[in-house]
């Protein structure tokens, strides 16, 4: 699994000119599945998520999670994160996982999030296999990548 973290002021998605999901301050994450994706790397990533810890502290030192600031995690599905670019001008995408694959993990990944975490962070997410727009404030910016 492959997460692209960033801290935000504000971030919603969008399908079809519908909004489908939306949070406050808190973590936009863009996230990408691969074939040896297990229940193992749900939990982990999960967990690094809500706890990961990138907002200010009243010093202005990056010591906060999501959850110490009752934020929001926006999940939005993104095969494209396993685009290979390292021969040619078209990405490959032989490291992502197959659409019959990757629909049920991160439908699983989301319910897992929100079963363990929607009691102090605001969890929403995007629609799999939607062409979305996604919109938002990167707030410092403060972007990560986080894979397992």
């Amino acid at each position: 699994m492959r997460v692209v973290v960033q801290r935000v002021k504000y971030a919603k998605v969008s399908v079809n000119d519908k909004l489908v999901g939306k949070i406050d301050a808190g973590i936009l994450a863009l996230v990408g599945i691969s074939s040896s994706d297990t229940r193992q790397t749900t939990e982990w990533m999960a967990n690094k998520l809500a706890n990961l810890r990138v907002f200010s502290d009243e010093e202005g030192k990056m010591n906060l999670s999501v959850s110490d600031i009752s934020g929001g995690i926006l999940l939005i599905p993104n095969f494209t994160l396993y685009g290979e670019t390292k021969k040619g001008f078209r990405p490959s995408y032989s490291e992502a996982a197959a659409p019959d694959f990757s629909l049920p993990y991160f439908h699983s990944f989301v319910e897992y999030m929100q079963n363990n975490y929607s009691n102090k962070i605001d969890i929403q997410s995007g629609i799999f296999g939607a062409d979305m727009q996604v919109e938002l404030i990167n707030d410092g910016p403060v972007t990560l990548i986080v894979e397992k």
